[in-house]
């Protein structure tokens, strides 16, 4: 039985689990946790429905095969939840915590719930508590760190259970059944080194066999190292291995002593590979990973790897791509080793190797995209063939796959601090990589964690234009999720960072997001004056166009106040601003706003006269949903003057034009015909 590891830093949603054949022992601890599931709980022996799911901790040291027997008691009862199982690992190969808003979020993406970007870790467990609130769910909580994680991600529902895998005791979380590990019997042990060494051997000499297995301790682990040492060295017999296990020096666990012995009878270009591993983003590798920590081609990578799995020091990751984990209890180990055989400056360069291989392969995969670019084509070709993607479809299953290496492979790039160059250029490359196969909206969750890394370099290194871009990033995605105030803050920042690096574009950006957020908090007159000063800085650089959107959106914030007067000087600029420049949607797209305000201000003829005029100018830029909105309006108006008539020849076209144009209900065919409400009543001008 070997300690098998869940996708660190994932969650997924499943009914089947471990394979039955590959579990050994543990018969009395299994049948004492399906024993627990039936116990009745504290709350229910006082005549109190139990207010949470149950838990169910497993303990053990790494390496015990603590998460193979909670794998296997989840597969033996995974049918009692028909909502399935739900998996998290709550602590990196490399020791780190993961932060509780981060399993939360992965928890809830597998369970397809909506989980808004830059959400705090409240919101987030709230959001998963209320999820789980009419399922019956089995959640595996793989290597929690304390109780405090657990208790964040438990759901209010007694219907759940919580299989936990931990190194001690959770302190704090009521009524846990906990399970102890410590080694396999003696048959088992042995059973298990016969799978992964072969029978033979075994059978041959039973009793070295036991005497090897009592070596070890029972840790399936250590077992599983010593099998692989046994079949790579078909003549090598039992008692030998015994006796060099023994004869290793420097103590440590007997996980660590087997490891020694298999690293030092790898060839050198082997073991030092297997080293670097430890380098691995969230402990996961595949062969270009591995290729360029080694500086080895992608194929030798490859067979190495394939050749560590048979040892047992990696497991293969059920996967269309090759994908390997290095198993928890190896990798704080295999760290060691590389500081102690690895000088300093090597790793530094092996891991500046990976990073510039995982940006050379985003801007392959964003590349691919632009399928209507030949500099893109011309670039994809002078990239190595073993760089390039066969098709867009390769290159975005690759992305999906590789995610969680990604991202953690920006999160320790940056907390490295020593590699800031190349952390700008992997989280550029992975930031525009995600825009282009999966959309800014569906990756934002991922990019509002990108960008705040983003800021954390630009802070440390002291760049203030990129510290104003990741601040206004940011302030865009917390007022698409609502968090308005929040934005506000953030643009205000973006502005003195802009400022300070005197950037024209952020100074105008963060002037406008700024007047956008206090809109949007129903402070008119700030937004109003913040767009005024975004509209000097515009003109001042003869940037019409974007003066001309400015103008509106100074009517737009005198529209909402109900100062119509000044909004209709606005928006006649903007329309002339965008005549000037010859946009003609956007000018349709002016006139009917400002057709509207004079609707609101009492100017019914000079509204219909404008109205038919965006009408035509609607036309002209083929813009039919806007065409269809604005018949729309002049329906209404017609039915508020008393014409019928007339309101039912433009509610008919506008029928016919969104019957033509766009399947029922789309959101977009509202968004010209709803830009401006009336959200004040009328004041005097």
């Amino acid at each position: 039985m070997t300690d098998q590891a869940v996708d660190p830093g994932r969650a997924r949603l499943s009914q089947d689990t471990a394979a039955k054949d590959r579990f050994l022992g543990r018969a009395r601890e299994l049948k004492e946790l399906c024993a627990d599931i039936e116990r009745a709980g504290l709350d229910t022996l006082s005549g109190r429905k139990a207010p949470r799911a149950r838990v169910l901790l497993v303990a053990g040291r790494p390496g015990s095969g603590r998460t193979a027997l909670a794998e296997e008691l989840v597969r033996r009862v995974a049918d009692r939840y028909p909502d399935g199982v739900l998996r998290a690992r709550l602590t990196e190969p490399d020791g780190t915590r993961v932060p509780v808003e981060r399993a939360a979020r992965e928890l809830l993406d597998a369970l397809e719930a909506p989980a808004p970007a830059g959400a705090p870790e409240d919101e987030l467990t709230e959001a998963l508590r209320t999820a789980l609130a009419d399922r019956r769910v089995l959640l595996l909580l793989d290597d929690a760190a304390d109780a405090e994680q657990v208790d964040a991600l438990l759901p209010d529902n007694p219907d759940c259970l919580a299989v936990t895998v931990s190194s001690g005791p959770l302190t704090g979380i009521a009524d846990v059944r906990p399970c102890t590990l410590g080694g396999l019997d003696t048959t088992s042990a042995v059973e298990l080194l016969s799978r992964a060494a072969g029978p033979v051997r075994i059978t041959v000499d039973p009793r070295a066999a036991e005497g090897l297995a009592e070596q070890c301790e029972g840790e399936p682990a250590a077992l599983v190292l010593a099998g692989g040492w046994l079949a790579a060295r078909p003549k090598a017999a039992v008692a030998d291995l015994a006796k060099q296990l023994h004869a290793q020096t420097g103590g440590g666990t007997v996980i660590g002593r087997a490891l020694r012995l298999v690293h030092a009878s790898l060839p050198a270009p082997a073991a030092r590979t297997l080293r670097l591993l430890s380098l691995a983003p969230a402990g996961l590798v595949d062969p270009h990973t591995a290729s360029a920590l080694a500086g080895c081609s992608v194929d030798a990578a490859r067979a190495a790897l394939d050749g560590f799995v048979a040892h047992g020091l990696l497991h293969a990751v059920a996967s269309p791509l090759p994908q390997y984990e290095v198993p928890g209890c190896l990798h704080p180990l295999l760290r060691d080793l590389a500081e102690t055989h690895d000088r300093p400056a090597e790793l530094e360069l092996a891991r500046a190797r990976m990073l510039e291989r995982t940006v050379r392969l985003l801007q392959s995969c964003r590349v691919i995209t632009e399928t209507d670019s030949p500099q893109a084509r011309e670039r994809l070709l002078g990239m190595p063939r073993s760089l390039r993607f066969p098709s867009p479809r390769a290159a975005a299953d690759w992305l999906r796959l590789s995610r969680p290496a990604l991202l953690a492979s920006a999160r320790l790039a940056v907390a490295d601090g020593e590699l800031d160059t190349l952390a700008r250029r992997l989280m550029s490359q992975l930031v525009r990589a995600m825009v282009a196969h999966v959309g800014t909206r569906a990756a934002a969750s991922d990019l509002y964690v990108l960008h705040g890394l983003v800021l954390d370099v630009a802070e440390r290194r002291r760049l203030p234009r990129e510290r104003a871009a990741a601040l206004l990033n940011l302030g865009d995605l917390d007022a698409r999720t609502g968090r308005t105030a929040d934005a506000l803050v953030r643009y205000r920042a973006a502005l003195d960072a802009g400022r300070a690096a005197r950037d024209p574009y952020a100074i105008g950006r963060a002037t406008e997001s700024v007047g956008g957020a206090h809109l949007e908090l129903g402070d008119y007159d700030r937004a109003a004056d913040w767009f005024g000063r975004a509209l000097t800085e515009r003109l001042a650089r003869g940037e019409r166009a974007d003066a001309a959107r400015l103008y509106g959106r100074i009517g737009a914030a005198h529209t909402y106040a109900g100062r119509y007067g000044e909004a209709l000087r606005n928006w006649r600029a903007a329309v002339a601003g965008y005549r000037k420049d010859g946009d003609v949607a956007a000018q349709a797209r002016a006139l009917s706003e400002l057709a509207r305000v004079q609707e609101y201000a009492g100017r019914p003829e000079e509204s219909l006269r404008t109205c038919r005029e965006a009408v035509e100018w609607a036309g002209r830029a083929e813009d039919t949903r806007l065409q269809a909105a604005l018949h729309l309006r002049l329906a209404d108006s017609f039915e508020r003057l008393g014409d019928p008539a007339s309101a039912a020849l433009h509610r008919g076209t506008a029928e016919c034009m969104l019957d033509e144009e766009a399947p029922e209900g789309d959101p977009e065919l509202e968004r010209g015909a709803s830009a401006c409400e009336i959200r004040s009543t009328p004041a005097e001008d």
